[in-house]
């Protein structure tokens, strides 16, 4: 079960007023009324690094329908937040049959609804990628502001050798799509500045070939594990 100690800040902000024009922000409600559930994701690099107490206060940031929430749940105090009502909706239906809770929000990533030093760890695994540089580099400083001291921070997102890089550019290797969703692509030295005032405690780039009509791709992530 969630604390009920959760100490939620009052930004000033309403997110739908202030997110109004950010259609990027905003096509993930409409991606979502059709995205299904895929199953629980693998949590490996969590427990490898965190102990298994419910008292380890967890942010999921952007966590979609749950897929890393829910298994989070099975462990951890979880609060998750993502962009979209319509995830949000589904996170918690899928959390809510598996028998464990969590406490969900619709809240952007840009502007945390937190108190400083709320959580002893944030996942944010494919979400940075799905941002500009100026709000990439918000959510950043997000992050640090509500991490306790020596919290860690789990990330995923594209690496530019990815077969999907590429489309109608907006800024440095980041691209926009059908649906006005934004797709960014990381360089390890654009990471590693991106996160310079974290402790880097592991980073990988995990590259892995796929063949596609008889032509063979290659699917490039950036993995890391950072401390605050």
């Amino acid at each position: 079960m969630p604390s009920a100690s959760w100490k939620l800040q009052n930004t000033g902000h309403d997110m739908e007023h202030s997110e109004k024009n950010k259609s990027h922000f905003l096509a993930w409600d409409e991606e979502y009324r059709h995205v299904t559930w895929g199953g629980p994701r693998s949590i490996s690099m969590v427990e490898e690094f965190m102990s298994s107490s419910s008292s380890s206060r967890l942010l999921d940031a952007g966590c979609g329908n749950g897929r890393y929430s829910l298994p989070l749940s099975r462990k951890y105090d979880v609060v998750g937040i993502d962009v979209s009502a319509n995830a949000i909706s589904k996170a918690q239906t899928y959390i809510k049959k598996s028998g464990h809770d969590a406490l969900l929000l619709v809240s952007t990533i840009t502007d945390l609804p937190f108190s400083e030093n709320s959580f002893d760890a944030v996942i944010c695994y494919g979400v940075l990628q799905h941002l500009l540089e100026h709000e990439r580099k918000q959510t950043v400083d997000e992050f640090r502001r509500v991490l306790k001291p020596g919290a860690l921070l789990f990330f995923e997102a594209f690496g530019v050798e990815d077969m999907r890089y590429g489309g109608e550019e907006l800024e440095k290797d980041t691209f926009v799509r059908k649906g006005g969703i934004i797709y960014h692509y990381f360089s390890e030295k654009e990471l590693r500045s991106l996160f310079s005032e974290f402790e880097t405690v592991k980073l990988e780039n995990i590259r892995v070939e796929k063949r596609f009509k008889g032509e063979l791709y290659t699917r490039h992530h950036i993995r890391a594990v950072l401390r605050s």
